[in-house]
């Protein structure tokens, strides 16, 4: 494969699994994603861990290029 087409395979994917950690993160403070045995409190925390880390993530990858 040509350093293009990785290229675009690695954005396409890092693109997925950041939207993928917001949509679980959102859920998770939301309450429309519950974990059955964790009050919900905690659920709420890690959702905001989730949303954090991963905008975090992504600031250092763009800042990495």
């Amino acid at each position: 494969m040509g350093k293009k087409v990785k290229g675009l395979l690695n954005f396409v994917a890092m693109l997925t699994g950041a939207l993928v950690s917001l949509a679980v993160g959102f859920a998770m403070t939301g309450g429309t994603l519950t974990v059955p045995w964790l009050p919900s409190i905690i659920t709420v925390v890690a959702g905001w861990i989730v949303v954090l880390t991963t905008l975090l993530s992504i600031v250092l990858a763009i800042l990495k290029q």
